[in-house]
């Protein structure tokens, strides 16, 4: 087991580079599965723990996969997948395990999957996903842990999701880019990850329209072939710097990334009077005169992301006043709650919403990474409090975050990983 050791650190300062986005390229290589004719091509891939099982569950099913450039980029072929189960120690380990369904109920007609794992910050059912799947012809069988879903075809229809999943989208989206005729998800989600599906998609050859609105356009096609493709960086890691520069007073350049997938955190930094400045591919955030307090209500793209509420409660920690965070999307997304009131933090709960007291002492102590964003949350505390904070339980930081701590000390922070 590993941990970090962090102590208080100096206003980060320098320069940080972003990796492509994990929630882009999981999708993106479930895609993969679609495509009977030639190799894919994918660039910027994150080399992280998320990918690599997505990576070992699709091999599972005789996927060809190859590392290149230095293991951000990748190479598979899946000329000769074939749809057997997958290993339960895999599938449980990510959510995004399901989204393989999607592809091989497209190509094969048929899927037997285990429900999928992931972090316990709520319940994601995957009733969307499975209602998708019998607007397309398919029928559905769900019994002890495993799903079963077969047709003899796909056929297009006009499918409404109740609510805008991303995975739902994505997985359905999958499913009808083979299916005959055209379909038509409305309600859909919006997130960027969509739209670099989508894009991916297309130049296999499918005939995909209105990606990033809510209302996305399939007609299928009936083949598909191999290409290149470069994943979209991604906001998340680039919010967390952002995040973690405004709690130190930091003043840093953040590249590679797209200004516009982060407005809905860069305008609450400025809330909080920070300043941020805009390039073509970099971001630049001076925090040394932040001192508002702010509310946040997280909400689906292009809202506050959920995926930045931990990070964020951190950031109010460290402000004087009170913020109220009203978490909208998962339930059990104040995990970290405890773990930060043990550094001396002030957090009320009051059901969804958490009451934030600002500028209290907070001091180093064993902390526990609950899961992913919590994990990031923590660190960022972590850099501010007096004293050595450790934090344990680091592999759910290490499926979202390449070498966090290594990109953290170029930035001047006290940090280091050591192994138990």
């Amino acid at each position: 087991m590993s941990k970090f050791i962090i102590e208080r650190s100096s206003p980060l300062s320098g320069e940080v580079y972003i990796d492509g986005a994990k929630n882009s390229a999981l999708p993106i290589i479930a895609a993969c599965l679609l495509c009977a004719g030639g190799d894919i091509f994918i660039d910027n891939v994150p080399y992280l723990s998320d990918i690599s099982v997505m990576c070992r569950i699709i091999s599972t099913i005789g996927a060809k996969i190859s590392r290149l450039n230095e293991g951000k980029g990748i190479r598979i072929g899946c000329e000769n997948i074939r749809p057997v189960e997958m290993p339960y120690e895999l599938v449980k380990k990510i959510r995004a395990s399901f989204l393989i369904a999607g592809p091989l109920l497209a190509r094969f007609k048929k899927v037997r999957i285990q429900l999928p794992g992931g972090c316990a910050i709520g319940v994601r059912p995957i009733d969307l996903h499975l209602k998708g799947f019998s607007l397309l012809g398919a029928s559905v069988k769900q019994e002890h842990g495993v799903v079963e879903i077969s047709c003899k075809k796909l056929k297009g229809n006009e499918i409404h999701l109740d609510f805008p999943s991303v995975g739902a989208t994505e997985n359905i989206m999958m499913a009808a880019v083979l299916a005959q005729g055209k379909t038509v998800i409305s309600n859909c989600a919006v997130e960027p990850e969509i739209v670099d599906l989508a894009d991916f998609l297309n130049k296999m050859g499918c005939k995909i329209e209105g990606a990033g609105s809510d209302s996305i356009k399939i007609t299928g096609v009936e083949i598909l072939s191999g290409c290149r493709h470069r994943i979209i960086p991604d906001r998340i890691e680039a919010g967390t710097f952002l995040a973690a520069a405004a709690a130190t007073r930091g003043e840093i350049k953040i590249n590679n990334v797209c200004c516009s997938h982060l407005r809905a955190v860069s305008s609450k930094l400025k809330e909080l009077n920070a300043e941020i400045t805009e390039g073509e591919n970099h971001i630049k955030i001076n925090a040394k005169n932040i001192y508002k307090n702010a509310d946040i209500k997280t909400m689906p793209y292009p809202g506050f992301p959920t995926d930045m509420q931990p990070q964020f409660m951190s950031v109010l920690t460290t402000i004087a006043g009170t913020g109220i965070i009203n978490e909208t999307v998962f339930e059990n997304r104040f995990m970290h709650v405890g773990e930060l009131n043990r550094m001396g933090a002030d957090i009320r709960l009051e059901g969804r919403c958490a009451v934030v007291r600002g500028a209290s002492r907070m001091t180093g102590t064993q902390v526990k990474a609950t899961d992913l964003r919590a994990g990031a949350g923590l660190i960022i505390a972590g850099l501010c409090a007096e004293g050595k904070s450790e934090i344990s339980d680091i592999y759910h930081i290490e499926r979202g975050y390449y070498k966090i701590e290594e990109k953290l000390k170029k930035l001047g922070a006290s940090i280091k990983k050591v192994e138990e």
